[in-house]
């Protein structure tokens, strides 16, 4: 029997900080031990922003899961997102000599390098390089090329890039807690990781991570990654448009958005009005509802508008079988798998965690989606033999953010 292991996954949000403990086995479920959460200061669209304030709020979270998981903590796998993440499509192709008897993983290896010899800015770093498919010899659907007999293999893959500062910058806050980092993963990917199945990847599907400051979002067709990327917009535009339309404090308007925000297509006409008592700083009014509803509905339709016209630059909508699927804190806001739908014109689901067992609260609240997911992957990549990545070489403990071909994702 596969021996159990314990893996931490790490999230810094723009709105919190998220860690979660679990134990796992390359043949079983993930089983979540513990989460541990806290407020995320010093972070803002998915980047660390101020590095003393956020490495304090770290510090916090993974204090808060030892105590819950009864774990000591002593590295993490975490996530990084951000508008400065970009990815593109291409293609290697290595030819094979006369004498080669037949295809070798070192050949996987050329190819990869071959699809990665591209130009990128001077401050960025590939981050992850994912096999799409192989061909030999212009043979199509080719899973796994090692054995075969050829002279020509070619690879398309999905590369993802970042500012490396950016990247080592997370790294280093989290050092900054005598805590390792295994290994750092775009959050998109992480996500997708537990929310959908191989049999909606190989459907086609979108999957939309909607947090506090940004929306990671990545689209498998086929089974393959087809695009990914990162938009600056999040639950913290819908909070800044609240707080500007009805003039009310920030910390007022973010409240007012949780308890009573809705875009669902009743609230938008409703004649009630909802009651904001007065305190210390703030003297209190009366809202519209159906006037906070239609800021908040403004908003998401637009992020849902800006999203279609992204993915559409890369594949049809009618290439998604299993439509989108949508994760994240800002899932919750009611009504808002309607407006998607709409927004879309193809189906559209809500995100839970599977093949996760422990507390429900963990694995059906969206707003661990991304941590969960990190779990998910560490599970995965430890079942494969690790490559060397640039950061191992750069002197930082991490195996497999430069891994090239991670077939799960």
């Amino acid at each position: 029997m596969a021996k159990e292991q314990i893996n931490v996954g790490l999230e810094i949000g723009t709105s919190k900080i998220c860690v979660v403990v679990a134990e796992t086995r390359p043949d079983g479920p993930i089983r979540i031990l513990g989460v541990g959460e806290a407020p995320s200061r010093g972070v803002r669209k998915g980047e660390i922003v101020d590095f003393s304030t956020a490495s304090k709020c770290v510090h916090e979270a993974l204090a808060d899961a030892e105590e819950k998981s009864d774990v000591e903590i002593r590295s993490v796998w975490t996530a990084v997102t951000g508008s400065h993440i970009s990815s593109f499509n291409n293609r290697g192709a290595i030819t094979l000599p006369e004498d080669h008897d037949e295809i070798t993983e070192q050949d996987l290896l050329d190819v990869e390098h071959n699809a990665k010899d591209v130009t990128l800015p001077s401050t960025n770093a590939i981050l992850h390089t994912i096999i799409q498919h192989y061909y030999v010899d212009g043979q199509t659907g080719v899973l796994d090329p090692v054995g075969m007999m050829g002279h020509q293999l070619d690879a398309d893959f999905h590369i993802i890039h970042g500012v490396l500062t950016r990247v080592q910058n997370t790294i280093r806050c989290i050092k900054e807690a005598r805590i390792e980092v295994e290994d750092v993963v775009i959050s998109g990917i992480a996500s997708a990781q537990v929310v959908v199945t191989p049999q909606q990847k190989e459907l086609g599907v979108a999957v939309l991570d909607i947090g506090g400051g940004v929306t990671d979002y990545i689209v498998y067709v086929d089974g393959a990654v087809r695009h990914s990327g990162v938009l600056a917009v999040g639950g913290d535009h819908l909070t800044n448009d609240i707080s500007i339309g009805l003039r009310l404090p920030i910390t007022r308007a973010e409240r007012l958005k949780i308890e009573e925000g809705s875009v669902a297509p009743e609230a938008l006409r409703t004649n009630e009005t909802i009651v904001l008592k007065n305190d210390a700083s703030f003297s209190g009014c009366e809202v519209e509802r159906s006037l906070l509803n239609r800021i908040i509905e403004a908003r998401v339709r637009e992020l849902f508008e800006l999203i279609r016209r992204k993915i559409e630059d890369e594949c049809p909508l009618g290439l998604l079988g299993a439509g989108v699927v949508i994760t994240g804190g800002c899932s919750l806001l009611n009504g808002i798998q309607s407006l998607a739908e709409e927004a879309f014109e193809i189906p559209v689901s809500m995100a839970r965690a599977h093949a996760v067992t422990g507390p429900t609260s963990a694995f059906a609240n969206p707003q661990y989606s991304t941590a969960i997911g990190l779990v998910r992957y560490a599970q995965a990549v430890q079942a494969e033999t690790p490559k060397p990545s640039l950061f191992g070489q750069l002197g930082l403990k991490l195996g497999g953010l430069f891994k090239g071909g991670f077939k799960l994702i």
